[in-house]
């Protein structure tokens, strides 16, 4: 068979995703797995020293993983943006296959000696950074992953971390099922007053696209965020609440068809004992391990800190918003469908502007091409269409990146809209990444994910200003990805980068949201042309503080639970999940969802991706983009700031600590100061 995922090549690396199928998936993989076993074989018997040689041993093991990965990749980019029953079957049938090679590797004891050779040979100072990070990085994680065991508890942690990718893709399986598989038909607009042109537009493209007259709502983001934060009907608001609260859970209209709640008991308790295994008191000292942050506690107490700071704000915003809803409409009780709604009216009168008052002004390709301008201004590169590229869908936009003397950097892929058999939500994925060896170069190349509203008939798809946010975001990790320097592809883009750092650029990027010049550039009526006004620029820039009480609320809550979770898991306590979570919400929040609410069984976050005992990166990277944004303004946003957040942050990937990059950058360690200035926290 004429097998695509096996065609790539160092000349030709990128994906034929015009002629790739779910049958290809498995036979590529099976080839590439035994070939690299055969090569390992091969390699460990010739290293006859424990201190190999990097040129012996490492190189070819780097080539072996660039191999498996332009054949893994595609499929697991595959199974997200096209997640039919076809490609979860290939997806689903090379996971266990994949994920067994790789522990495999992660405990192979004559591998590991190989590394400590390294480490601890007289060479390692006279390499460069990236080597030095290279070898010091494995050496943690072999052990991190139970190398270093007897071989019962070795043989234990091994079935263990074949287990839990298993339960992870299951989950977010779940959710996404969960989401397709519900859908409310409203026969006419009736019941959809207040809701914006756009929201009943894209309702009713949805019905007619399933053969059905009248409006479709759905799960889908989009469609839900349409309904909650704008209908005037608030049983309607409740009804789609119930169903988004409840996904993939025992509870709500679809209990126990896609239930995450036995996987996350399973996950849990797996986690747990990896931990101990290698010697730790819990899953979120293991998790740590890797991480900026020193301990669980440190954690904890930056959140807590945090919360005693927005509490008071947020306090004084949730009166504001119970009066307003008690004035306007008489409720007296206010739910968690009237949150959304009610914060946009409380944001139109204290503001005297709508969130949808934006979006006209924001047409996704004026604001990508904006986008594209911002970063060649900052960065001194160019951005250019990449033609001849393959794509897995007709709204996929490729992109070539070059250095200012135009040599080719990278590439990246766009797929910014929703659609059917799509996973929810938006992120960065890397495709290739950066690597030099003395006989070849690989670029790096990404993706670049969203799912935006997409263009309706007659108009371009016009983004709200929180998804132009969200553009923004995964355009920073594509930047980190896409512009480092680093040659070893263990520390290059975001490889190797702690966790807790890795969404520093992105957040960074979130600033110039609110920047009124850069703004200027793309904010335009997509009828008229007209730039959007000052005035409602002006009123966009105070917006950042509007609720920020309530959201840093929301995210420590999230964080906090996530924390708390994995660091107090008990295996005798059943109902942890839901109990950790109620414990979190009365010290933390101020507003309290109905009790079948199961937040947990679609946080895939920490279920379902990397974030476990890791979600407060979302918070402490704020602290850090705050503060390095507030270098652009001090300097008055000088070329050489900008010129130096790239040579300090972007480029040097993982080759060295994220403190040491930051303080190369800021010339002092974060602080919290410019996030409580910039979310309007720093007063008393």
């Amino acid at each position: 068979m004429d097998n695509p995922l096996l065609t790539a090549t160092v000349d030709s690396p990128l994906p034929a995703f015009d002629r790739i199928r779910p049958e290809h998936a498995e036979p590529a993989i099976d080839a590439i797995l035994a070939e690299n076993r055969s090569k390992l074989a091969a390699l460990l018997a010739a290293a006859t020293r424990p201190s190999a040689a990097w040129d012996a041993l490492l190189e070819p093991l780097q080539d072996m993983g660039e191999r498996l990965a332009r054949a893994w990749g595609p499929v697991v980019h595959l199974f997200s943006v096209t997640s039919t029953a076809d490609w979860r079957n290939a997806h689903n049938a090379c996971l266990p296959k994949v994920t067994q090679y790789h522990v495999g590797l992660s405990q192979n004891e004559a591998l590991f000696r190989a590394y400590v050779g390294l480490e601890t040979g007289t060479d390692i100072e006279r390499w460069p950074l990236g080597r030095q990070k290279t070898i010091r990085n494995a050496v943690r994680d072999f052990k991190l992953s139970g190398v270093a065991l007897p071989e019962e508890a070795r043989a234990r942690f091994r079935n263990i971390a074949m287990r839990l990718p298993e339960l992870e893709a299951k989950f977010q399986e779940n959710v996404l099922d969960a989401v397709q598989a519900w859908s409310l038909d409203v026969p006419d607009d009736s019941r959809l007053t207040g809701m914006t042109a756009q929201g009943r537009a894209a309702a009713r493209a949805k019905a007619g696209a399933h053969g059905s007259e009248g409006f479709r709502l759905t799960l889908d983001f989009p469609s839900y965020d349409a309904v909650i934060s704008h209908a005037d009907d608030r049983e309607l608001r409740r009804q789609l609440y119930e169903a988004y609260a409840t996904r993939a859970s025992d509870q709500g209209p679809l209990a126990g068809s896609f239930d995450n709640g036995p996987l996350m008991d399973e996950i849990l308790a797996l986690r747990h004992e990896q931990a101990r295994l290698l010697g730790f008191a819990n899953y979120a000292e293991l998790s740590l391990a890797t991480k900026m942050a020193k301990s669980a506690q440190d954690v904890e107490r930056f959140l807590l800190d945090l919360s005693g700071r927005a509490r008071p704000r947020a306090a004084l915003e949730l009166s504001e918003l119970k009066a307003l809803a008690r004035d306007r409409d008489g409720l007296t009780e206010m739910q968690s469908w009237d949150v959304p709604y009610y914060l946009e009216k409380l944001r139109e009168r204290k503001l005297g502007f709508a969130e949808d008052d934006l979006r006209p002004y924001f047409q996704a390709p004026e604001v990508i091409a904006g986008m594209f301008a911002l970063v060649q201004r900052l960065y001194g590169i160019q951005i250019d269409s990449a033609a001849g590229v393959a794509t897995w869908h007709p709204d996929v936009t490729t992109y070539v990146v070059r250095d200012a003397t135009g040599n080719r950097i990278g590439l990246f892929y766009l797929d910014p809209y929703a659609r059917e058999n799509k996973r929810g939500g938006a992120w960065m994925d890397e495709c290739l990444g950066r690597r030099r060896t003395p006989v070849a170069a690989q670029d790096p190349a990404c993706y670049l994910t969203g799912n935006f509203a997409p263009p309706l008939a007659g108009q371009p798809a016009l983004l709200s200003h929180a998804e132009v946010l969200t553009l923004f975001h995964e355009f920073g990790h594509g930047l980190h990805h896409l512009l480092t320097r680093v040659d070893e592809p263990a520390v290059s883009g975001l490889r190797g980068v702690e966790w807790d750092a890795v969404e520093l650029p992105s957040q960074f990027m979130e600033n110039w949201c609110y920047d009124g010049d850069t703004l200027r550039t793309f904010a335009r009526h997509w009828k008229t042309g007209d730039p959007l006004p000052e005035s409602l620029l002006a009123k966009l820039k105070a917006s950042r503080t509007f609720a920020t009480g309530l959201a840093t609320l929301r995210q420590i809550e999230f964080a906090l639970f996530d924390l708390r979770l994995h660091r107090d898991y008990d295996p005798e306590r059943k109902g942890s999940v839901l109990e950790t979570l109620s414990q979190t919400r009365r010290e933390i929040s101020l507003l309290h969802p109905p009790s079948y609410s199961r937040m947990p069984n679609s946080f895939a976050h920490i279920f379902g991706g990397g974030y476990a005992a890791g979600y407060y990166s979302y918070k402490w990277a704020e602290v850090l983009s705050a503060d390095a944004f507030a270098a652009f303004e001090e300097s008055g946003f000088a070329r050489e700031t900008s010129h130096r957040f790239r040579d300090s942050i972007l480029a040097q990937g993982g080759s060295r600590d994220a403190m040491d990059l930051f303080v190369a950058f800021r010339g002092r360690k974060p602080s919290v100061d410019a996030l409580l200035r910039q979310s309007g926290l720093a007063g008393p």
